[in-house]
């Protein structure tokens, strides 16, 4: 009996799934309940020397005061070249040893449900990891060797959307047609496709005939939460500071690029370098705003951006199913308390929505069909729940043609439906 896994490696979340005896199950990788079907791709480095995944990883984070190093997002620097390796206390790590570090965490949670080692896996891969071929073709090259650290010795790969048509095609009754339009939103990419499926297909190996267009963007969940930093929350960091430099009376505006870093959390970090604190430091010597300066500091030195933006994200999932929230964060004297109305979330993102929406519009021309001839739009992800993103679809196919279920686990379902295509 053959055991292979799939693996959702995501940029916010990951999670596992388990074929075997031709079934796919998805497992629990960070608990016991439901809730643990999905471990938050982040990691935590204590001085100890300790290495923490998933909800470990943030518990311990709190615990220590936001002390250690704390790494999220890390699958957005997979096709990042000038990205080689980081340093932490004192040794020295890889993209493809950080990402190694997550996928084994997963893998031996895995073996200990299913009671066995398991060497071959399906990881899910986004459309579109980098517009340029090259980055592209290395992102997944470092995928494939983290992999193999992990333990791997046999390792496919699914793009994401495609997988999300395979767990749908097995909720259709035998011999039942459609063709579909996949839309995965995750926490870095939307991927999309378009796919013929058919109930009681899963046999068949060679899928690619099915496959009608594929697309993707680097336009998501975590491209919305730095539209909110930047609009609605930035000021409370100096975003709208002055200052005066060493014997000139003419006021200049902090570096935009300190604000553009600080609107993407898994970017934080890279503020703590040296030449940066001294500049932050200087600026806030003749600074017209002082108080702001001071929050930058507090936010580079004691760690706390991951915490802010997740009180970010809440406002924003707010909004799916109300018309007013508020971005509330206490840390030291900061206070933030941000109104934030669903239209001026949807105006703030405007440009977000409309790079969506062509991208969209370029996937169903690609496939040579028009909108009516699609049957079915089945989204997946958890940005997939904005209201606005699901106009977007209901404008071009009509609304009764949406459907949504399982927005967090589609995808890992799909990678697990996937192994017949890989293994004979």
């Amino acid at each position: 009996m053959q055991i292979v896994f799939g693996i959702d490696f995501g940029t916010t979340n990951s999670a596992l799934s388990v074929y075997r005896n031709g079934k796919v199950e998805v497992v629990a990788v960070d608990g016991s309940d439901r809730a643990g079907e999905l471990m938050r791709s982040v990691l935590y480095f204590n001085e100890e020397n300790e290495i923490f995944a998933g909800q470990e990883a943030i518990r311990q984070y709190v615990g220590d005061g936001a002390a250690g190093r704390f790494m999220q997002s890390i699958k957005t620097f997979l096709p990042n070249t000038s990205f080689e390796s980081t340093e932490i206390f004192g040794k020295r790590y890889t993209i493809d040893d950080l990402v190694a570090i997550i996928l084994k965490k997963i893998k031996v949670r895995g073996e200990a449900h299913v009671g066995c080692p398991v060497e071959s896996v399906v990881l899910g891969r986004p459309v579109v990891f980098s517009t340029d071929a090259g980055k592209d073709a290395v992102a997944e090259k470092r995928l494939e060797k983290a992999a193999r650290k992990a333990g791997f010795k046999n390792v496919w790969f699914q793009y994401e959307p495609v997988a999300a048509a395979l767990a749908f095609e097995e909720t259709l009754q035998k011999g039942q047609e459609r063709i579909v339009f996949i839309g995965d939103f995750g926490g870095g990419t939307s991927d999309f496709s378009v796919i013929r499926v058919k109930g009681g297909d899963f046999a068949r190996s060679d899928r690619r005939s099915d496959v009608l267009s594929l697309g993707g963007l680097y336009v998501a969940g975590d491209k919305f939460d730095s539209q909110i930093m930047w609009d609605k929350v930035a000021h409370h960091f100096g975003r709208y500071a002055r200052y005066t430099t060493m014997g000139k009376d003419d006021w200049v505006s902090i570096p935009k690029s300190i604000i553009y870093t600080l609107c993407q959390w898994h970017r934080i970090p890279l503020l703590r370098a040296r030449k940066t604190r001294e500049l932050i430091r200087v600026i806030k010597g003749s600074t017209d705003d002082r108080r702001a300066i001071g929050h930058l500091e507090n936010i580079i030195n004691d760690n706390f951006g991951f915490f802010l933006f997740q009180a970010i994200e809440k406002a924003k999932c707010d909004l799916s199913d109300r018309e007013q929230t508020r971005i509330r964060f206490t840390e030291r004297d900061l206070c933030i308390n941000e109104e934030l109305g669903k239209s001026e979330f949807e105006t703030l993102n405007a440009d977000n929505f409309q790079q969506i929406a062509s991208c969209i519009d370029e996937v169903v021309a690609r496939s040579g069909l028009l909108p009516a001839q699609i049957d079915t739009v089945f989204l997946t992800g958890g940005t997939s729940r904005i209201p606005h993103i699901r106009e977007l679809f209901a404008e071009r196919f009509g609304r009764d043609k949406l459907e949504q279920r399982d927005a967090f686990t589609s995808v890992v379902h799909g990678l697990g439906s996937s192994v017949p295509l890989f293994v004979c």
